[in-house]
C-alpha cells in the first residue's frame, strides 16, 4: 500500500502550503496601490513579524531553488542594504510605531553576507521605527562557511535569539556534485561561535534526494549533525526544477535517486533523529522536546508560514526586500524579484510591491484547513466551516480529489473529520491540495512533493 502511495502521490507536484493562496495565484492587479492602502489600515497595537529578503550569496549551490545571485564586489550589497533602509522607512510611514513586533527572520540567500555593523545598523533602524515587544524573537539564516568571529558577535550584540545553518549533506561525493564543500568541523565551529554568542536556537538544514545521495550517507550526516546538537532540524527534499533554476542544470540528473529511494532517505534521517531525542514535527521537522516548537506541536499551536513550521501566530507580515511576501488582515503583496527592479521602485520612493491576492472569505475557510492538515494531519473541516460561515458538505462530500484519497486508503473521514495516518504523513501536500480551490492552474508550477 505504502509504496503504491509514494508512486502515485509522492512525487506529484504540490505546493509547500506555507501560504494560500500559494503565490502562483497572485495577480499583478493587486500591486502597489491597493497594498499601499492595506498599511495604513493595519489595527493599532497590531502584532506583526517582519520578514527581510537579502538575495546574495558568495557562491552558488547547484541544488538552490531561492532566488538569490553572486556579487563579484561589495558595492551591490551596499547599495541593497540602502535600499532596504529605504524601504524599512516608506513602510514605517504608512503604519507608524503601531505595529508590535514579536517575530523578525532574516532570510536569503545568505543573510551574513553583509558586514556586522551593516547588521546591527539594520536592527537598530527596526527599533527605531517599530515596537519591539519583550521575548521578541530574532532568526537569521547563515550559511556556516563563512561566518567569521566578528559577525556572530553582532548577531548576539544584536539580540539575535535562533540561526538556522544551511548543513544540506556531509558526504563529499554529494558535496561535490552540488559545488557545495563544507566540513563537519566548519559547521561545528560556527556552532561554537554562535553559542559563545548567546544564541541559544540553533536550526540545522537537511535535504535528501540529492545527486548520488544514498540511504547510508543520509544516516551519517544526520548522525554527525545530531552530536552538534542543535534545538531542530528541518528535512527537506530536493527540488529539481533545472526550468526555472538554470544552475541545476549543471547537476547530473542520472545521479538523482528516484521517489521510492528519496522515500526511503527520508524516513531513514526521519529514523535516526527520532532515535536521538528529536520530536517528529509536521511533514519535515524535528525538535528537541524543551524546544518551543516541539511544545506548540504537542498544544495543537503550530503554525506554517513562509519560513516553514513555526510557533509565530502573527497574521501580519511585513516583508523587506527582493521577492519578498508580506500579508496584511486583506491579503498578500510581493515585491519585485529582480534586485535591480527593486531597488528602482524604492529609490523612486515607491512600495515595492508588484503583485498581490485579496483574501476572500472561502480563501480564510481553506487556508485554515490546510494549516491545520500541514501541521496536525488532522482537519475538523465541520468546526472550521462552520466558524467561517460555510457549510462543510461541499468540502468534503464533493470533493473528487479527497474522495479518491479516501479510496486509496490514504486518509479517513469521520464525523467531517479528515485525518492522515501518521505512517502516510509523506503524501499530506497531496492532501491538503485536495481543498486548494487554484490547484489545476498552479501546480505545475511547483516542486515535487517530499
Amino acid at each position: 500500500m505504502q509504496h503504491a502511495l509514494i508512486e502515485k502521490y509522492g512525487e506529484a507536484r504540490r505546493p509547500p502550503y506555507t501560504s494560500y493562496p500559494t503565490p502562483p495565484a497572485f495577480s499583478p492587479s493587486v500591486r502597489a496601490g491597493p497594498c499601499g492602502a492595506w498599511l495604513p489600515a493595519i489595527a493599532p497595537e497590531t502584532e506583526a513579524s517582519l520578514y527581510l529578503h537579502i538575495p546574495f550569496c558568495r557562491s552558488m549551490c547547484w541544488s538552490c531553488g531561492c532566488p538569490t545571485t553572486i556579487p563579484q564586489r561589495a558595492e551591490p550589497i551596499l547599495d541593497y542594504i540602502d535600499m532596504l533602509r529605504k524601504e524599512i522607512g516608506l513602510v514605517s510611514e504608512r503604519v507608524g510605531n503601531r505595529l508590535k513586533v514579536r517575530h523578525i527572520h532574516f532570510g536569503g540567500g545568505t543573510p551574513t553576507i553583509m558586514q556586522p555593523e551593516e547588521f546591527r545598523d539594520l536592527i537598530g533602524l527596526m527599533r527605531a521605527r517599530f515596537a519591539f515587544t519583550a521575548g521578541m524573537e530574532i532568526a537569521v539564516e547563515i550559511d556556516p562557511r563563512t561566518l567569521t568571529p566578528e559577525m556572530a558577535e553582532a548577531l548576539g550584540e544584536a539580540g539575535v535569539t535562533r540561526a538556522s545553518l544551511g548543513v544540506q549533506s556531509f558526504d563529499p561525493v554529494v558535496q561535490k556534485a552540488i559545488n557545495r564543500i563544507q566540513s563537519e568541523a566548519q559547521t561545528a565551529e560556527a556552532v561554537t561561535r554562535l553559542r559563545a554568542a548567546g544564541i541559544g536556537g540553533i536550526n540545522f538544514d537537511l535535504i535528501y534526494g540529492l545527486p548520488h545521495q544514498t540511504v547510508a550517507s543520509c544516516i551519517e550526516t544526520a548522525r554527525a549533525a545530531v552530536a552538534m546538537r542543535p534545538e531542530r532540524f528541518a528535512v527537506f527534499g530536493y527540488a529539481h526544477i533545472p526550468s526555472f533554476k538554470k544552475h541545476q542544470r549543471l547537476i547530473d540528473e542520472r545521479a538523482l535517486p528516484d521517489a521510492a529511494m528519496r522515500a526511503e532517505q527520508a524516513e531513514a534521517i526521519a529514523e535516526t533523529l527520532v532515535a536521538a531525542g528529536y520530536i517528529r514535527i509536521g511533514l519535515d521537522h524535528y525538535a528537541l522536546p524543551v524546544d518551543s516548537l516541539a511544545v506548540a506541536a504537542g498544544r495543537g499551536r503550530l503554525h506554517r508560514n513562509f519560513q516553514g513550521y513555526t510557533t509565530d501566530a502573527c497574521t501580519t507580515l511585513i516583508g523587506f526586500g527582493a521577492s519578498s511576501i508580506g500579508r496584511a488582515h486583506d491579503g498578500y503583496m510581493q515585491n519585485e524579484v529582480p534586485p535591480g527592479l527593486y531597488a528602482q521602485r524604492i529609490a523612486s520612493g515607491k512600495l515595492a510591491t508588484v503583485k498581490g491576492y485579496r483574501l476572500t472569505a472561502e480563501d480564510r475557510l481553506r487556508a485554515e484547513i490546510i494549516e491545520r492538515l500541514m501541521c496536525d494531519f488532522r482537519a475538523d473541516v465541520t468546526t472550521i466551516a462552520a466558524r467561517h460561515g460555510f457549510d462543510a458538505a461541499p468540502l468534503i462530500e464533493g470533493n473528487a480529489r479527497l474522495m479518491a484519497l479516501k479510496e486509496d486508503g490514504a486518509v479517513v473521514i469521520r464525523g467531517g473529520t479528515v485525518t492522515v495516518r501518521q505512517d502516510h504523513r509523506f503524501i499530506i501536500r497531496a492532501v491538503a491540495a485536495a481543498f486548494d480551490a487554484y490547484i489545476d492552474s498552479s501546480a505545475r508550477t511547483h516542486s515535487k512533493a517530499a
